[in-house]
Parts: structure tokens; sequence; C-alpha cells
């Protein structure tokens, strides 16, 4: 990977699918890019860190503690540690996960 790169070009869509690709992984904390083709999912689950979500591209239905919020290219959100979250995709979306672990 180069030393400067945009985060859009980074990760590419593919049908059907989600596409991950970690960009740094430290003891400290990830960050990592995820292409998500429309109707794609994950399911409810919850991490021990908090984590914050930066949409590159598209619209994402980003559920915390069952409540939806739309979350669209440009905007941000925080999943708070030890909460239920899901992320839907109602169009393809690309996205930026920094989680950045605490002792």
């Amino acid at each position: 990977m180069e030393n400067v790169f945009d985060l859009r070009d980074a990760v590419q869509y593919q049908e059907g699918a989600i596409v991950s690709k970690t960009i740094i992984k430290k003891q400290a904390g990830n960050i990592t890019l995820f292409a998500f083709d429309k109707g794609q999912e994950l399911s409810e689950h919850t991490a021990p860190f908090d984590a914050f979500v930066h949409l590159l591209d598209g619209k994402a239905d980003v559920f915390i503690s069952g409540k939806i919020n739309e979350v669209k290219a440009g905007q941000s959100i925080v999943l708070p540690a030890n909460v239920p979250h899901a992320l839907r995709a109602p169009e393809r979306f690309k996205m930026l996960l920094v989680m950045i672990k605490s002792q």
C-alpha cells in the first residue's frame, strides 16, 4: 500500500458480500475498511471497546440497542462498548471502522 491513498478506493464492492481490508492492526487497536453490498448486514453483537464508524460512500442503517440510525456518506457514529449493535446496507456503502482498545 502506498503512503498516500484514498480510503474510498482502498476496498472494492463485491456482489452479495461484505469485503474488509485491515489498514492497521496493533495491540492498541485496529483500523479497518469495509464495503457492504446492498442487502448485506452484520447481525447484532457487542464489542468490549468503543468503535468509531465513518461512512465513506452510500448509506447504512446502524442499530444501537435496537434503535435505528441512518448514517450517510460523510457522517460518523460511535458504537459504545458492551452495547448491542448491528449494521444493514439498504444500499451499497463503504465505511471506516476505528477501534481503540483501552485497559
